[in-house]
């Protein structure tokens, strides 16, 4: 267990993970927390990350920073997204490894799982078949980080774990018009139409895909919990084990939003993983349960933006 005093490093706190951990951690009474911006720390800089852990020394690692982005920013700069988290993440992972850091937690993401692994993915189907095209450069990056942490345990002993939310939303996320994700691209997308008085909103593909969404601040309440509770080489997975289609999750945003006009789709456009659906059986048998059911966080996400206005610019 982590002691309320212990020095805590949240990297990547202004991001919508790292910030619902910051939080997380306040409400529980952690005093200790150590925080930088990526104007003060630039962690794809390796002497700048090895000097940061060898002035702070902290205990407990929640690595939550990473270059993130929905289709469009994926595939249009596989390279980056590659570079970026993999230098990143080595560098943190390694510098705690050196300055004996307690316990580390790396975040990744579903889209490290097969494109047509079995539904509900468990952990266990990771590199069992090919991964999806459109976000391999990211998935690539997130397994060597998780893989780096399993065979530092392995090799030294350590105690490094990572956790694999599946789709997150909630407050500070991204709503680019093109480079966020499908939850806050439609809060902006609605909105804007609502705005303007739109006649009708065209989606991208058939709407057919199913998804799975956790809201931001019950992934963070399960990230403390982990790391209190949960020592091992596999990762675990974070999320509700409930699924919706694309279709209905438009139709629930344009509900919340109170868009009245048509909703039409664009099936030129692609539909992404046909259906990304976690088994949570393993976090379940931890004892941890989600909280925030899709139509409440929606809401709450939508009352963020409101008071965001910048977010959109992001």
């Amino acid at each position: 267990m982590m002691e309320k005093d212990a020095k805590i490093y949240v990297a990547g706190h202004r991001g919508m993970v790292g910030s619902a951990i910051v939080r997380e951690l306040e409400r529980q009474g952690y005093t200790n927390l150590i925080t930088r911006t990526h104007r003060e720390l630039n962690l794809c800089r390796q002497e700048q990350v090895e000097a940061f852990f060898e002035q702070e020394k902290p205990e407990y690692v929640f690595l939550a920073a990473a270059k993130v982005g929905g289709i469009v920013a994926n595939e249009s700069a596989l390279a980056d997204f590659m570079y970026d988290n993999m230098i990143l993440e080595m560098n943190v992972i390694h510098s705690a490894w050196q300055n004996g850091c307690r316990k580390l937690e790396f975040l990744g993401s579903s889209c490290i799982y097969p494109r047509m692994a079995p539904q509900p993915m468990k952990e266990s189907c990771l590199l069992t078949s090919e991964l999806e095209k459109t976000n391999e450069a990211y998935a690539l990056a997130k397994i060597s980080g998780l893989k780096y942490c399993e065979f530092l345990n392995r090799q030294y002993g350590t105690d490094y774990i990572s956790v694999m939310p599946t789709n997150l939303y909630g407050p500070n996320d991204n709503y680019h018009p093109t480079h966020s994700h499908v939850l806050p691209a439609l809060i902006r997308r609605f909105h804007e139409a609502k705005e303007q008085n739109l006649p009708y909103v065209t989606c991208w593909g058939d709407g057919s895909p199913l998804r799975e969404f956790l809201y931001v601040d019950d992934l963070a309440n399960l990230c403390v919990f982990l790391m209190n509770n949960y020592s091992g080489n596999e990762t675990v997975n974070a999320g509700t084990g409930k699924e919706l289609t694309i279709k209905a999750l438009t139709e629930l945003v344009a509900e919340v939003i109170g868009y009245r006009g048509e909703i039409r789709w664009d099936p030129s456009k692609p539909n992404g993983t046909p259906r990304k659906l976690l088994d949570v059986s393993k976090s379940a048998a931890l004892g941890w349960t989600y909280r925030t059911e899709l139509r409440d966080g929606i809401r709450l996400s939508y009352e963020d933006f409101l008071k965001n206005p910048m977010r959109a610019e992001r």
